[in-house]
């Protein structure tokens, strides 16, 4: 522990550049764990809609009608910004957003948050991952 302290006395910036990339490394690894607490599997997607679940697309309109989950409708993200107003009969409904990778669920359901709905997730992965576990598109 001495020698620790001695290095530190000699080189404060190396252990001022470790401290600071450490504390970059947790800040870093906190947000990820948050944003994957929000995030489900397509099967717990399929889940939570026989419970009830209201789905919502990011995508644009042109990729929703090319193929969507069922039951979905679609919202842009200026509408997922007014959605305490458009969607307040459903603010107690389990909500899960998706677009086409994912990552624009998650600042989804972190608006969606901000604007009261504590039960709003993001499908991990997006309409790819959907796709990818052989789940079936409507086109309607």
């Amino acid at each position: 522990m001495d020698r620790l302290l001695e290095y530190i006395s000699h080189h404060p910036w190396y252990a001022s550049g470790a401290a600071l990339a450490a504390l970059l490394v947790i800040a870093y690894e906190l947000r990820t764990r948050s944003e994957n607490s929000a995030a489900v599997s397509p099967q717990d997607v399929v889940r939570l809609m026989n419970q009830g679940a209201v789905v919502i697309d990011l995508r644009p309109t042109e990729a929703f009608a090319s193929g969507h989950v069922a039951g979905a409708r679609q919202m842009s993200g200026e509408q997922i910004l007014k959605a305490g107003d458009t969607l307040k009969k459903q603010k107690e409904k389990v909500l899960v957003v998706y677009d086409d990778t994912g990552s624009l669920g998650a600042s989804a359901v972190r608006q969606l948050a901000a604007q009261g709905f504590t039960k709003a997730f993001n499908l991990r992965g997006g309409i790819a991952a959907w796709r990818a576990e052989n789940l079936p598109l409507s086109k309607a």
